[in-house]
């Protein structure tokens, strides 16, 4: 039987659910070359439509460690000196690609709560002298960041992890000045998700069980104060795993990239 996803939600066990999405990404950050249900690396990285001059100038390890779903630099139009907040930022490869785009001037912070992914991005980020980039420990649902504090907020395939979006896109649209841009590339379904898939920690961990369905996706956003600029489908991007191939037939999850004002 089908549920809403918001309703679900609520019977997943929040600290279980972090502690997996946890131990998922320490691997990626420890072992990248290690087998998960997605595609890693620089591969991925130009298959969804980083440009390669850029990727050059980024350090290989964040590029090795880079689990995203989608390319929202497109939509995201990032102008030199802006301050830009990246959610879940992992690796640092979004952060590095965005501190090209806003130099000279501006700063990129980076937001993660996964230890060995923030260490990595650190060293990486002191190695290169990538000045104007910083790194923060932290939970997207609540920030440590003042209101009005950022120009723009990206994040690529992480929100779908949160058991609360709605928590996310409201601390999202705090942190953003009037007319901010929300830039995001996540993954959602078609169709509504079975119960017994929304609530199994293990498939929110793998990027599944946490996948709205794309019109409760929006609503949340709009919800929080914005206003959706533009949603754009990355066909580019596809599962490894069985299990996470049929639940792209089964249920249409797919990934998509999308652009919303805050106003």
């Amino acid at each position: 039987m089908a549920t809403q996803h918001g309703e679900a939600t609520s019977a997943v066990d929040a600290a279980e659910l972090e502690a997996k999405v946890k131990r998922m990404y320490r691997e990626v950050a420890l072992h990248p070359d290690g087998g998960f249900h997605f595609v890693m690396g620089r591969v991925l990285a130009e298959r969804l439509g980083y440009p390669g001059d850029s990727l050059d100038r980024i350090p290989a390890a964040a590029i090795a460690s880079f689990a995203g779903v989608g390319y929202a630099f497109g939509l995201a139009s990032l102008q030199h000196g802006e301050r830009i907040l990246d959610l879940g930022s992992g690796s640092g490869m979004d952060s590095f690609f965005a501190a090209l785009q806003i130099a000279p001037g501006g700063q990129v912070v980076g937001i993660d709560m996964t230890p060995e992914q923030l260490g990595n991005a650190e060293r990486l980020r002191r190695d290169a002298g990538f000045d104007s980039v910083a790194f923060r420990e932290g939970h997207i649902e609540a920030m440590p960041f003042d209101a009005g504090s950022f120009d723009c907020v990206l994040s690529n395939g992480v929100i779908n992890l949160s058991a609360h979006k709605e928590q996310v896109f409201a601390e999202a649209a705090r942190v953003l000045r009037p007319g901010g841009r929300l830039a995001i590339s996540d993954i959602v379904t078609e169709r509504e998700l079975t119960e017994s898939i929304v609530c199994n920690t293990d498939l929110w961990a793998s990027c599944i069980g946490g996948a709205a369905q794309v019109d409760t996706y929006r609503q949340a956003i709009e919800s929080a104060g914005f206003a959706v600029q533009d949603i754009q489908e990355n066909r580019a991007y596809s599962f490894l795993s069985e299990q996470a191939r049929n639940a792209s037939v089964t249920f249409g999850v797919k990934s998509v990239s999308l652009l919303a004002t805050r106003v």
